[in-house]
């Protein structure tokens, strides 16, 4: 179940939307980062865990997304982590009564009753100053934007020079704007911004959705989605093949025409006001 990509850094694909979970080696354990989607599958990981001869010490969620903050009994009690606001995000959202019903129109309907719910979203902000993740094993350093998802952070394995990328940097999905936020498209822009400052020192990296990518790979994936977030800022078509005819998965070019109304929108009121 678990590949390992590169020096005590393993990963998981689900057929889901080829949703990756990350798996860290330390001194002590491992940290999880993104563990998903269905229980059977957080359940095989908890056992290839075990049968590494390891532990689960601590867990990570890139972002609030339903299907970044997932857990299972099997992975344990360890404390999982993420920036204060993708925690505060995640407390505000446990804190309405209805959160199932809110959270059900979101899930894929093939695989509502795979999901576990029991320990969905339960985060614990780090300090909003840090700048990577307390725990015993190599460093991992926390780069925090506001593109995609408030709260969002990518984490950089050094050593091994990993990036794991959360909702960015993917070979099959556009860039997803976080369209709540007051400048989708300047934010965008501006993490990926941070991904080229640290692009001399990535040697793998590993999207939220999609195939892994090499040293080769990093820059090229910037520049695709600073393409595609150009093109959206100026008005222009992107010339994307993942919102094409060709599209990886057919409902792409449909959220992509969806993102090009909703920033319409934004820009009529703010032009309004």
């Amino acid at each position: 179940m678990l590949t390992e990509i590169a020096d005590g850094v393993f990963v998981h694909t689900s057929d889901f939307i080829k949703s990756n979970s990350v798996v860290v080696q330390g001194g002590d354990g491992v940290l999880v980062v993104d563990p998903g989607i269905t229980s059977d599958e957080l359940a095989d990981l908890a056992d290839d865990i075990r049968a590494m001869g390891q532990r689960v010490v601590a867990g990570f969620a890139t972002h609030p997304d339903w299907d970044h903050v997932l857990w299972h009994p099997a992975l344990g009690e360890a404390p999982r982590l993420g920036t204060a606001r993708c925690a505060a995000a995640m407390q505000e959202l446990l804190a309405q009564a209805d959160w199932k019903s809110q959270l059900a129109g979101a899930l894929p309907p093939e695989y509502e009753d795979d999901i576990p719910m029991e320990l969905f979203g339960l985060i614990t902000g780090m300090p909003s100053d840090a700048v990577e993740v307390p725990w015993d094993g190599p460093r991992v350093r926390v780069i925090e934007h506001r593109a995609h998802a408030v709260g969002h952070a990518a984490l950089l394995v050094e050593g091994a020079g990993v990036l794991v990328a959360g909702d960015m940097l993917s070979d099959i999905l556009m860039p997803f704007l976080d369209l709540d936020a007051a400048d989708p498209l300047g934010d965008y822009l501006a993490a990926l911004g941070l991904f080229e400052g640290i692009a001399d020192d990535v040697r793998a990296v590993v999207p939220g959705h999609g195939s892994i990518g090499r040293a080769g790979d990093v820059r090229r994936r910037i520049e695709q989605d600073r393409t595609y977030a150009e093109a959206l800022r100026d008005g222009r078509v992107p010339d994307d093949e993942r919102v094409g005819a060709s599209a990886p998965l057919e409902w792409l070019p449909e959220v992509h025409e969806w993102q090009v109304e909703r920033l319409a929108e934004k820009r009529s009121r703010f032009d309004g006001s």
